[in-house]
């Protein structure tokens, strides 16, 4: 099926490219690339790129690299296909150094146009004059879009300054925005990040020990936000976010798998288990991490906890969805249940209503922990992943040692 999708797609691709210059032979030169997407009123969005000598590409964002094996090149004309999510690339060859077109999310009606250059091995340019203190450094008491109602929420902003380069992150009570990488020059801060799908950017003007500026996502969405440095602020405990309405003690559903199998928590084989269950999104970056960490775990343990997923996919048929849910499958080699909760949208309330027991559905993902007797122990709001540093090391050691707890626990 995933063939299937990829042959369909390049089809598509190469029927719809305007008729111009006869084809050539062109191809991808190995080494650095860099790729700028285009959010419109003169705002650009840079990422780096590496194409390795047996072409295959590289995305690259501070400690995070992400392989792209995808890529067909006819003529003039090139799609690329990053892993696991939607997204995809359908661009032409200007010349041997430069790539001009659109990345498509189909299933959203989104196009971003973007260049992709050779030869160019930095993400923002112009660093002449760069602030070099190392005054970026540290935590940040963060509010995105201070100023609304409907859309305010805190953050927490991590940052690592070294000469003018910055990387680092921002924490959110439903995860993290990646592995942020870029740089501060003068009294500008730039960063930036693109997971395949997800194209995120940071700019804020530095005063003192304070930010302001705005985040852009893609070219759909933009909002402001400010930073206080707060080296003693922390977010809300993850685990309190979430939780059962009064009057509840489990949680209960059925939903088909890929196979069109029904799938609950009474059928047999999660009799007397514990279970983690996984509220997530195919599309959803943060939820991608939590996967890989909830598979890390099966591959690693020698542990009878079970893990079935509930996907929530924005993706308009309930075919599409179950085939974005099987390109998540195949590509991480998830060995657990991922069950199709909801198509064609996302909307939180929508997905209470799936889970009608808890409070709220606050995030994609959410985890509920369920012990043997069928009772819910803990629902951890979000996922803080890697590019949190030593809050996702806290986070793994916790996991592992409540796992134990729970498996340890005589079934009551």
């Amino acid at each position: 099926m995933k063939k299937l999708l990829f042959i369909f797609l390049i089809v598509l691709c190469f029927s719809c490219k305007e008729e111009s210059s006869p084809a050539v032979d062109l191809s991808l030169s190995p080494g650095n690339w860099r790729l700028t997407f285009d959010l419109g009123n003169e705002k650009e969005l840079p990422v780096q790129l590496m194409v390795n000598e047996d072409r295959t590409l590289m995305i690259r964002n501070a400690d995070e690299e992400i392989t792209v094996t995808e890529i067909i090149i006819e003529g003039d004309s090139i799609f690329i296909k990053p892993p696991v999510f939607e997204g995809y690339f359908k661009g032409k060859f200007q010349s041997k150094e430069l790539i001009t077109g659109q990345h498509v999310k189909p299933s959203l009606d989104r196009a971003v146009p973007f260049t992709m250059t050779a030869g160019v091995d930095y993400r923002f340019e112009s660093l002449d004059n760069a602030r070099t203190s190392s005054f970026l450094s540290g935590s940040y008491e963060t509010v995105f879009s201070p100023d609304s109602k409907s859309d305010r929420y805190i953050a927490k902003g991590v940052f690592t300054q070294e000469g003018n380069q910055v990387t680092g992150t921002f924490e959110t009570t439903t995860g993290d925005y990646r592995f942020l990488q870029g740089a501060v020059v003068n009294d500008t801060l730039k960063l930036s990040t693109f997971d395949g799908a997800h194209a995120f950017l940071f700019e804020a003007v530095v005063r003192d020990s304070t930010l302001e500026g705005m985040f852009y996502s893609g070219n759909h969405w933009k909002e402001p936000f400010t930073a206080v440095l707060n080296n003693d602020y922390n977010l809300p405990d993850a685990t309190t976010l979430t939780y059962l309405k009064e009057g509840y003690d489990s949680v209960d559903f059925s939903f088909k798998d890929v196979d069109g199998k029904q799938v609950s928590l009474q059928d047999a084989e999660f009799k007397d288990q514990v279970v983690v269950v996984q509220l997530l999104g195919s599309w959803c970056p943060n939820c991608l991490e939590e996967t890989r960490f909830f598979q890390e775990y099966i591959n690693s343990q020698k542990s009878d906890v079970k893990f079935i997923g509930l996907a929530f996919e924005y993706a308009p048929t309930e075919k599409a969805a179950m085939r974005s849910i099987k390109r998540l499958i195949e590509a991480e080699n998830v060995t657990y249940p991922i069950l199709l909760a909801q198509y064609g949208s996302t909307n939180k309330k929508t997905a209470n209503e799936k889970l009608p027991m808890l409070n709220h559905v606050l995030s994609y993902p959410t985890s509920i922990y369920i012990d043997k007797s069928g009772k819910v122990r803990r629902i951890h709001t979000g996922y803080n992943g890697l590019a949190t540093g030593q809050k996702h090391a806290r986070f793994k050691e916790e996991f592992y040692h409540f796992l134990k707890e729970l498996q340890t626990e005589p079934l009551q």
